[in-house]
C-alpha cells in the first residue's frame, strides 16, 4: 500500500486504482490493455461530514477495496503515483473477502 502525504478533508477519500485484472481462467490483463479499473484501495480518509451539527464518520476505512463509477473523482499525481480523490458518496460499495 502506498503512503501519501495528503490528508483529505471532510468526506473525501484518496484511492489508488487496482493496477491489474485477472480473467476467470487466471490470465492477468494489465491496465494498459483496456479501460481504467473501477475499483481501488482506500489510501487515506477525511474526518467525516457534518450533518445537522454532528460529525458523521465515514463508512470506509484505510485499506478497503472499493468500487466506484467510471468518471468518479479527480485524478491527481503525487510522487509520480496516480491517485483519485473523491467524496465518499461516489463510492458504490466495499469489496469484502
Amino acid at each position: 500500500m502506498s503512503k501519501v502525504n495528503i490528508r483529505p478533508l471532510h468526506d473525501r477519500v484518496i484511492i489508488q486504482r487496482v493496477e491489474e485484472r485477472t480473467t476467470a481462467s487466471g490470465i492477468v490483463i494489465p491496465e494498459t490493455a483496456g479501460e481504467k479499473p473501477q475499483r481501488g484501495k482506500v489510501i487515506a480518509i477525511g474526518s467525516g461530514r457534518y450533518e445537522n451539527g454532528n460529525l458523521r464518520k465515514l463508512d470506509v476505512k484505510v485499506g478497503d477495496v472499493v468500487l466506484f463509477g467510471k468518471y468518479s473523482g479527480t485524478e491527481v499525481k503525487v510522487n509520480n503515483e496516480d491517485f483519485l480523490v473523491m467524496r465518499e458518496e461516489d463510492i458504490m460499495g466495499v469489496i469484502e473477502g
